[in-house]
């Protein structure tokens, strides 16, 4: 995923899929880099990964 879509869905209100390694995620934040950003899994589990963007696929 490129870093302006990730940027777009995390201030849109629209509820987006978002997929790191094909499991559904929220983007909590984009780290300063611009190449990493912080997800969580869907659900209950809120431990949060600092990923690759290159590494999100939408829906």
């Amino acid at each position: 995923m490129e870093l302006n879509r990730v940027k777009q869905i995390l201030s849109s209100s629209a509820d987006i899929e978002v997929k790191y390694n094909d499991a559904s995620v929220w983007i909590d934040e984009v780290m300063e880099d611009g190449q990493t950003a912080v997800v969580h899994l869907r659900g209950p589990l809120e431990e949060r990964s600092q990923v690759s963007i290159s590494d999100l696929q939408e829906g």
